[in-house]
C-alpha cells in the first residue's frame, strides 16, 4: 500500500474562478452530508440544557448518574470511529452512512420516548454508535464526491461552520424547547431532521463501488476501540471520580496499554485497521495534532465561557445560549469564506492565521470583568469561533490531501477523532480553573475566586493555541 503523498503547489492554484461552484445537485448532496454531521453535533449540546428536567422527569438518583445521559453518547462515538472508518472502506461508505443515519433517527425516537433512566442511557449509547458510523463516512464521502481543490475545500468549510453552529443552536434551542415544551422534544426534533437527511442520502449519494477484498483487522479494532474507550472514559469521569482515583488511573493505564498494543499489531497485520504508513505521514500526524489542540482549547474555553456567564454574571441557561451567538455567527462566516481564503493564501498559511486568531481571542478573555462587558465578550468569543473554524477546515484539508480513495474512510475517521479526544482540553482547563479558584478562595469572594480561575484557564488555552502555530512548520510546504 503506497504511502507517498501527491504533491501540488501550496500557493494560489491556477484553477478558474468558478472551480469552486458545486451546482444544484452538489449543494443538495453537501447539505445532506453536512446535515448528518450537524445533527450529531446538535445532539450533544441540545441535551445538555435539558439535563435538569430529564433528571426530575425520569427520577435519576444523582447528578453523576444523570451525566451519563451525555457521556453514554460520546464514549462509543470516540471509541468506534477508527473501526467504522475502516469498515466504510471495506463495505461501502454510502451503505454505512445510510445505516448510521437510519439508526441515529430510530434511536433518537427511542430516546424521546424513554420512560426510565436505563432506557434513555441505552438509547443514547446507541446514538453514539450511530454517530460514529456517520462521522467516519461523512468526511470520506465529501472528500471522494468533491475532488481535491476549491470544491472540496468549500465543502469542508461549510461542514466546519455547521459543526460549530450546531453547538450554539443546540444550546439556544435546548433552552427554548425545554422551556416551551419539554425535554422529549429535544430528541424528537432530531428524528425529523434525521428523516430529512435519510431521504437525501438515499436519493442523492452515488452508489458504492465493489467491495474491497481486504480483511477486517479484528485484533486492531478491539485494541483501538478499547483503548479509545478507556481514554475518553477517564477524561469524562475523572473530574467527578477524582484524577487519582483507582478507576481513573486504571482507565488511563489501560488506555496506554491497549493503544500501545494496537500500534504493535498494526505494524504486523497485512490489512491494518489504520495503516501506519498513512498515520506516519507528516500531513496526517501533525495536522491531527493541531486539530486536537484547536478542538480541545476551543471546546474547553466554550465551557469556561458558559461558567463565566452563569456563575459570575448570573445569566440563565437560555441567556447563556444567546451569549454564544457571536461565536456561532463568526464560525458560519469563517466556514463560508474558508475556501476563498485558502485559494488565495494556501492551506498552511490559513492554518497559521486561524490558530493565531483563535489564540489571541481566547487569551484576551482573561480581561473579562466580574461586572460584565458584553462588547468584549462578543468580540473575544467571535474571534475564537472565526479562528477555530479556519483552523478546522485547514487541518482537515491538509489531512485528507493526497490520500487514495480507498483510504479516505480511515482518513475521515482520523479527521473526526480530535473533536472527541479533544475532551482532554476540556478536562485540563476545568482542572486549572478549579485549582486556581481554590488557591484564591481564602483571599477573596467566591465569585472573584471563580473568575480568577477562569482567567488563568482562558489565558492558558490561548497560549497553547498560539504555541500550536509552531507545529505548522512541520507540515510540508507542498501538501
Amino acid at each position: 500500500m503506497t504511502t507517498q503523498t501527491t504533491r501540488a503547489p501550496a500557493g494560489p492554484p491556477s484553477a478558474p474562478a468558478d472551480s469552486a461552484r458545486l451546482g444544484a445537485r452538489g449543494w443538495l448532496t453537501l447539505f445532506t452530508l453536512c446535515g448528518a454531521t450537524f445533527i450529531t453535533g446538535l445532539d450533544y449540546s441540545i441535551i445538555m440544557v435539558a439535563l435538569p428536567e430529564i433528571g426530575r422527569d425520569l427520577g435519576f438518583g444523582s447528578a453523576g448518574s444523570l451525566q451519563w445521559v451525555a457521556t453514554a453518547c460520546v464514549l462509543p462515538t470516540a471509541a468506534l470511529l477508527p473501526l467504522f472508518g475502516r469498515v466504510s472502506d471495506l463495505v461501502g461508505r454510502r451503505r454505512l452512512f445510510v445505516a448510521g443515519v437510519l439508526a441515529f433517527t430510530a434511536l433518537s425516537l427511542a430516546a424521546g420516548l424513554a420512560n426510565a433512566p436505563g432506557l434513555l442511557i441505552a438509547a443514547r449509547a446507541g446514538q453514539g454508535v450511530a454517530a460514529a458510523m456517520i462521522g467516519a463516512t461523512a468526511i470520506a464521502l465529501m472528500t471522494t464526491i468533491f475532488p481535491e481543490g476549491p470544491r472540496r475545500t468549500r465543502a469542508l468549510g461549510i461542514n466546519g461552520a455547521l459543526l460549530s453552529l450546531g453547538f450554539v443552536i443546540g444550546t439556544i434551542g435546548g433552552g427554548v424547547v425545554t422551556s416551551g415544551l419539554n425535554w422529549r422534544w429535544t430528541m424528537l426534533i432530531l428524528v425529523a431532521m434525521g428523516a430529512a437527511v435519510l431521504v437525501g442520502a438515499v436519493t442523492l449519494l452515488p452508489g458504492d463501488a465493489g467491495r474491497s477484498a481486504a480483511r477486517l483487522d479484528v485484533p486492531g479494532a478491539v485494541l483501538a476501540s478499547g483503548g479509545l474507550f478507556a481514554l475518553v472514559y477517564a477524561i469524562s469521569t475523572g473530574a467527578d471520580a477524582g484524577w487519582t482515583s483507582p478507576a481513573t488511573l486504571g482507565s488511563l493505564v489501560g488506555a496506554v496499554v491497549l493503544l500501545g498494543g494496537f500500534l504493535a499489531v498494526e505494524a504486523r497485520h497485512p490489512d491494518p485497521l489504520v495503516p501506519l504508513g498513512l498515520l506516519n505521514r507528516p500531513t496526517v500526524k501533525w495536522s491531527a495534532l493541531i486539530g486536537l489542540v484547536t478542538f480541545g482549547m476551543c471546546g474547553g474555553t466554550t465551557m469556561l465561557l458558559s461558567l463565566y456567564m452563569q456563575d459570575v454574571l448570573g445569566y440563565s441557561p437560555l441567556a447563556t445560549g444567546f451569549g454564544f451567538l457571536a461565536e456561532g455567527a463568526t464560525a458560519l462566516a469563517a466556514g463560508t469564506l474558508a475556501a476563498r481564503i485558502i485559494n488565495v493564501w494556501g492551506t498552511r498559511r490559513v492554518l497559521v492565521v486561524g490558530l493565531l486568531v483563535q489564540g489571541v481571542g481566547t487569551a484576551a478573555m482573561a480581561l473579562l470583568p466580574a461586572g460584565g462587558n458584553i462588547a468584549l465578550l462578543l468580540v473575544t468569543s467571535g474571534a475564537m469561533g472565526f479562528g477555530h473554524v479556519l483552523s478546522v477546515v485547514s487541518f482537515i484539508t491538509t489531512l485528507t490531501s493526497g490520500v487514495a480513495d480507498e483510504e479516505q474512510g480511515v482518513a475521515g475517521s482520523l479527521a473526526q477523532m480530535p473533536q472527541f479526544v479533544g475532551a482532554i482540553g476540556v478536562a485540563a482547563l476545568a482542572a486549572i480553573t478549579t485549582a486556581r479558584a481554590d488557591a484564591l478562595a481564602d483571599a477573596t469572594s467566591r465569585t472573584l475566586a471563580v473568575l480568577g480561575g477562569l482567567h488563568t484557564a482562558m489565558l492558558t488555552a490561548g497560549l497553547i493555541t498560539l504555541a500550536a502555530t509552531a507545529l505548522t512548520a512541520l507540515l510540508p510546504r507542498r501538501a
